[in-house]
């Protein structure tokens, strides 16, 4: 430990700066039998000594992101040098035992695959503290953890309802490399994790009831960040799904979706057995849903064309590559001298039903989720059947989406303080105005997915283009060639506008014929050589 380490008050909790910092993925059986799935071995991974914060810190949950989770758990410091030592062996090199907070943002666990680089190495991820309790003559086996969040108790169990000892998680790093003075592991959450938002106070005591032995609560605030959301072009965006949703909250109740139906499980289609699998989310064998999210698509150089570009030109260039069912039809311009250039984040309300609307209308439901999800350059799009009998957004969350850099809104439904959405300033197609809160006609019921829009089907990510004659969606392959044969059509009408307005007939010119096109040729060539 350098001095320079030690005056870090990040590492107050600690005897100075750990070399590394192993985590467990599933160790609890109350987690297990929460997840449905029992590991028949240990798994880890490696945090970052920089994700360590103190007591009284606080963790920035990223702009964009939904699904930031507290684990409370057990955190191990070894105090003296451990290289393939036994069971038997392996708590005599234990030191000290504290409370830990493995914090996870689940939007970015996907590309991971278990590694949890990005999803569990933020700054501040892994508060740890804030008394170390000397591990000596301590019953492994009778150590307590308990977290509360904003004073409710949220995680209560003991390492009595460990899958592995703690001693086995020792012994058996120790096989693989050598554990060192200062080295932490972090051994597993219980079940109760769940999802926390800005403003949220998380504390995690571990303590021995046997002996009054305390680590004291270690507090950490969540606060939203300011810092922009991620770029695109350097590597994976933030993504979730309900699968996501589901183990983040804990449950899919709490997570506020509907319950799953038997033959939509994670290994109903392979006819594998659930039973020991590893968790999905948390280990090697999780992939990116193919339904997730996805970020935005646009090159700078193309939204520039699509910008320029009228709805009405790339509705003919869709045409002629066969998509006619392309519009979304029924909507109207909040502001029509504004246009719309983005890709679709999707929203779907399902008609309301009193019983539905009580289990997913509340907390942070599909439409909250969506609007504090958004990232720049994204059109939230919403399904609402046509429905225009009661608001689908009001100027909150207009203000929200605003805020957080979307280009757009697009709803087949209602909006409700129409004038006030309309002085927040961002675009806004809809079917009408209308007083009526959400719960009149919809129920919030999930985001991220394939839906309809005023007669069009739309996915995450299709790219979405709207001006005073309406809004279009274009597949994302189609979107570049679509832009640049537009571009070349209007170049094209422009010239035959101006033979029109000269005197010429239309016959012949509109559309060109072959004397009419030579002479377009001609001139564009002396255009384009005037340019060189």
């Amino acid at each position: 430990m350098t001095s320079t380490d030690a005056a870090d008050p990040r590492f107050s909790g600690l005897p100075g700066r750990p070399g590394k910092i192993i985590a467990i993925h599933l160790s609890y059986l109350s987690r297990a039998e929460q997840r449905g799935r029992r590991p028949a071995h240990l798994s880890y991974f490696f945090k970052a000594s920089s994700s360590v914060a103190a007591t009284g810190s606080t963790i920035v949950r990223p702009p964009g992101t939904e699904l930031l989770a507290f684990e409370g758990e057990i955190a191990l410091v070894i105090a003296t040098p451990a290289k393939r030592v036994s069971i038997d062996d392996a708590w005599r090199h234990v030191g000290w035992v504290t409370a830990s907070n493995d914090f996870g943002l689940y939007d970015l666990r996907a590309n991971d695959r278990g590694s949890n680089v990005r999803s569990k190495g933020g700054d501040g991820f892994t508060p740890i503290g804030p008394r170390l309790i000397d591990a000596a003559g301590l019953d492994p086996a009778g150590i307590r953890v308990r977290t509360w969040v904003n004073g409710e108790v949220a995680q209560d169990d003991t390492t009595a309802g460990l899958i592995f000892s703690l001693a086995q998680m020792v012994a058996d790093l120790s096989q693989h490399f050598t554990l060192e003075p200062g080295d932490v592991i972090l051994t597993g959450t219980p079940a109760g994790s769940s999802v926390v938002v800005p403003g949220d106070v998380v504390e995690v005591e571990v303590d021995v009831p046997a002996t009054g032995a305390s680590s004291g609560r270690l507090v950490t605030t969540v606060v939203q960040g300011d810092d922009g959301p991620f770029d695109a072009s350097l590597g994976s965006l933030p993504a979730v799904d309900d699968k996501q949703r589901e183990e983040a909250w804990g449950s899919r109740e709490a997570a506020g979706l509907p319950p799953e139906s038997p033959e939509s499980g994670d290994f109903a289609e392979s006819g594998q057995s659930s039973a020991n699998q590893p968790d999905p989310a948390e280990s090697p064998d999780s992939g990116k849903p193919a339904d997730a999210a996805k970020g935005p698509a646009l090159s700078p150089e193309l939204r520039l064309k699509l910008e320029q570009v009228p709805v009405a030109g790339l509705s003919a260039q869709l045409r002629k590559r066969g998509l006619d069912n392309v519009s979304i039809d029924g909507v109207r311009p909040l502001h029509p001298d504004k246009k719309i250039v983005g890709v679709a984040k999707t929203l779907r309300f399902v008609p309301n039903r009193e019983d539905l609307f009580k289990s997913h209308g509340g907390g942070f439901n599909a439409q909250k989720r969506a609007f504090d999800a958004i990232r720049e350059g994204e059109v939230i799009v919403i399904e609402a059947r046509g429905e225009s009998g009661s608001g689908t957004l009001g100027d909150i969350l207009a203000i929200r989406a605003h805020a957080l850099g979307a280009a757009g809104i697009v709803t087949d439904g209602g909006v409700r303080d129409a004038d006030a959405v309309t002085a927040v300033g961002i675009p806004v197609y809809t079917a009408g105005p209308h007083p009526a809160v959400l719960g009149r006609k919809h129920v919030p019921w999930d985001v991220d997915l394939t839906i309809a829009c005023g007669g069009a089907t739309v996915q995450p990510g299709d790219v979405i283009v709207a001006d005073a004659d309406g809004v279009i969606v274009i597949p994302p392959a189609l979107a570049e060639e679509v832009a640049d044969d537009a571009l070349a059509q209007e170049e094209e009408d422009a010239w035959i506008a101006e033979r029109v307005a000269e005197g010429h007939p239309v016959d012949g010119l509109f559309p060109m014929n072959a004397q009419w096109r030579a002479r377009y040729d001609e001139a564009l060539g002396h255009a384009r050589g005037s340019e060189g």
